[in-house]
């Protein structure tokens, strides 16, 4: 088992959303019976690296966004996020990686304040795992008819879910190895699994008074005219894991998971509310991943994308887009010796 901590791209939590706390108490009392049913015996060598050639510094810059948009048959409109860069610095072994990220700002831009965790982890071999807990306030509104794009401080969005996919075949690689730079010696030059599994997802955003302003409400019914949307999912998935020994201490992974689920949607209006009828979600996930090794250094590149797209009725759709990249630089302390 291998133990990644995740970098939080943190500036602004939002101390009264219970939804992200309670998600956070879950995520560790998972973490914590993960643990609990190894044997303790072995808790030391599970969590602790004593070898110090397996240690690296490294400096890395990331990319998280959590954008949505809403379109009907003419027009789209949609809401992106600023300061969506991050840099910083961190440690990895073969136990755990740690990363610290600092958002970068643009002066000339408005801040998007947010909390943003994500993160991907296999367990017991064959259990792949993916969480995420994002709360974001302020996004700039563009629109695909020409009027002038604005930064909307007032739209709030919360995205919090996991997905979970068993596979047939016990996974035969570490994703925080591969992150940490190192080829393990046991892999096969190419392994590929498939396997089934479900997903569940709590969704909303708000805005004050709409989430169209006066120059775009035009352009839609008063249905798409929404003041809040909440949504809850549960659905399965099926999907293919990758591993990839490519020439030159090239290691290459690739991961794609469609979904379909339900989902119990709630739209409220300025002066009403409805439940859309088509309760139906359809998901896409994605991943990819690039790892280079020279003697002492290392270069390791990620990229996943998550697609979930839902009808709200009356010729309106959703579609939120959960996109995260980083990429990372690394030197370990000593070169390993030849055996």
């Amino acid at each position: 088992m291998n133990l990644i901590i995740y970098h939080l791209s943190k500036q602004n939590i939002f101390k009264k959303s219970l939804i992200v706390k309670l998600f956070l108490v879950v995520a560790f009392c998972f973490s914590c019976i993960s643990i609990h049913a190894q044997d303790v015996d072995d808790l030391d060598s599970l969590l602790i690296d004593r070898d110090i050639e397996n240690y690296s510094i490294r400096i890395f810059s990331n990319y998280k966004v959590n954008k949505f948009s809403i379109k009907d048959d003419n027009s789209k409109v949609k809401f992106v996020p600023n300061n969506r860069y991050g840099i910083g610095v961190g440690f990895a072994n073969t136990k755990v990686i740690v990363d610290v990220a600092f958002n970068i700002k643009n002066k000339n831009k408005e801040e998007t304040k947010k909390f943003d965790l994500q993160g991907t982890t296999i367990l017991k071999d064959q259990h792949y795992v993916n969480i995420y807990a994002q709360t974001y306030r302020g996004f700039t509104a563009k629109n695909s008819f020409d009027e002038p794009t604005v930064f909307r401080n007032d739209i709030r969005s919360v995205s919090i879910g996991f997905n979970y996919l068993y596979t047939l075949d016990e996974i035969e690689f570490s994703y925080s190895l591969l992150k940490a730079g190192f080829a393990d010696k046991r892999h096969q030059n190419i392994f590929i699994t498939g396997g089934l599994g479900v997903f569940s997802s709590i969704d909303y955003f708000s805005a004050k008074p709409t989430i169209l302003s006066e120059s775009t409400s035009p352009y839609f019914n008063e249905q798409a005219n929404i003041k809040r949307y909440q949504g809850l999912t549960a659905g399965v998935l099926a999907g293919f894991i990758s591993y990839f020994k490519l020439p030159e201490n090239i290691t290459a992974t690739l991961n794609v998971m469609p979904g379909i689920g339900v989902m119990n949607k709630k739209i409220t209006l300025q002066e009403d509310s409805f439940r859309p009828s088509n309760p139906m979600v359809y998901k896409l996930d994605f991943l990819l991943g690039l790892g280079y090794n020279y003697e002492q250094f290392y270069v390791s590149l990620t990229y996943s994308n998550g697609l979930y797209s839902t009808s709200f009725d009356y010729d309106n759709s959703y579609n939120l887009n959960l996109t995260k990249a980083k990429l990372a630089i690394g030197y370990r302390f000593q070169r390993k010796r030849s055996r």
